[in-house]
């Protein structure tokens, strides 16, 4: 589903009128978490790969895991009972990712496509090729391989909405299950996942119409939500009041629409098992988390006083260092509005946010 900039205009005002307060004056909470983004250096496959639910192939097994998930909110909280790890590979169609979750009661229910199916058990997988934190993807499946994939305008605190009825056109998706599904006279292993999607459609909401150049990194994270459960009269039945919610790279808050703390894959060209390729730490990264710190202190501001603020110190932000790029930033703002940008130190580029949360970068040279 092509969705235009009147329509997201359109809509986001419909979303803007009927919230108490316009959106732009709403406080948002800021991730109580470091900002050390987890990463995955994502290798090639010389061929495509048989989607069947169980990544045991050869170019699978030269792939390396990811670390185990945490809680979303962070290491400050307990580790998750059951451990999930993630794989990627890419060619020049897919980008493949294979989930293994621990899981001693396999169950679902939920068999209709883009249903709400983090409502079972479920895995979900949420990718921002640009890193701006708008026009992302999500897509969520279960243990009997029913998934729901959306397209997100922005996140929901900024008044993003979920278009439920795009579809990653061309994607292939397989479960398998390491015990019995929905028998509660038994312990299971697991249930692990393959799904294969496609690039072209992932690079839409970039503008490229290339595949990501050896060396690119997007904003990636994995998640898991786990439900406490119960046998009843032989069946599964869901404990609503036990809930667990596990990511890959944790955000620092029950909330998975925070792009801005998603891990980074970076590409490469080297097929997996090949040779050992090293992730490239960018300086821009830390600039632009600068940036959002800011943001947050801004809307918090709004919030206080009815208006943004063009005086850093009005927002009690202490300098920053930040290695290839300047102090102080530049702020400026309107009614409803508000830039802040950095310049690099060679005056080359301009990074920025907006008050929406966007963010981007200027070439000056």
């Amino acid at each position: 589903m092509r969705i235009t900039k009147t329509l997201k205009y359109i809509l986001l005002g419909a979303v803007c009128l009927t919230a108490e307060k316009p959106l732009y004056s709403q406080k948002i909470p800021e991730p109580d978490l470091s900002f050390s983004p987890r990463h995955y250096v994502c290798y090639r496959t010389d061929h495509e790969l048989t989607i069947d639910g169980k990544p045991d192939e050869e170019a699978w097994q030269k792939a390396p895991w990811t670390e185990a998930f945490l809680d979303v909110q962070g290491d400050k909280k307990p580790s998750p009972e059951f451990k999930t790890r993630v794989k990627m590979l890419w060619d020049n169609s897919f980008l493949y990712v294979a989930a293994e979750l621990e899981e001693p009661n396999v169950w679902a229910t939920l068999k209709t496509r883009d249903t709400t199916i983090y409502n079972d058990n479920n895995f979900e997988v949420f990718i921002d090729p640009d890193g701006d934190t708008q026009n992302y993807y999500e897509f969520e499946i279960n243990a009997l391989n029913t998934f729901w994939d959306l397209f997100m305008t922005k996140p929901y605190r900024t008044g993003g909405f979920p278009v439920s009825a795009w579809d990653i056109r061309g994607i292939k998706t397989a479960v398998y299950v390491q015990g019995t599904l929905n028998n509660p006279s038994d312990k299971d292993h697991g249930w692990s996942v393959e799904i294969a999607l496609p690039l072209k459609v992932l690079m839409q909401s970039t503008g490229l119409k290339r595949l990501p150049k050896d060396g690119e990194q997007w904003r990636v994270d994995f998640t898991r939500v786990e439900w406490g459960v119960k046998s009843q009269d032989g069946r599964y039945q869901r404990i609503d009041d036990q809930t667990s919610y596990w990511a890959w790279s944790p955000i620092g808050l029950v909330d998975f629409h925070y792009p801005d703390m998603y891990g980074f894959v970076q590409f490469s060209d080297h097929s997996a098992g090949s040779t050992e390729v090293s992730f490239l730490e960018k300086p821009e990264e830390n600039a632009k988390r600068v940036l959002r710190q800011l943001f947050y202190k801004e809307r918090a501001y709004y919030s206080d006083h009815g208006r943004y603020t063009s005086d850093l110190n009005d927002l009690n932000f202490e300098k920053k260092d930040i290695p290839a790029f300047q102090w102080p930033p530049v702020i400026e703002t309107a009614q409803d509005f508000f830039e802040i940008s950095l310049g690099d130190s060679d005056n080359k580029i301009r990074l920025y946010i907006f008050s929406d949360g966007k963010t981007g970068r200027t070439l000056l040279k």
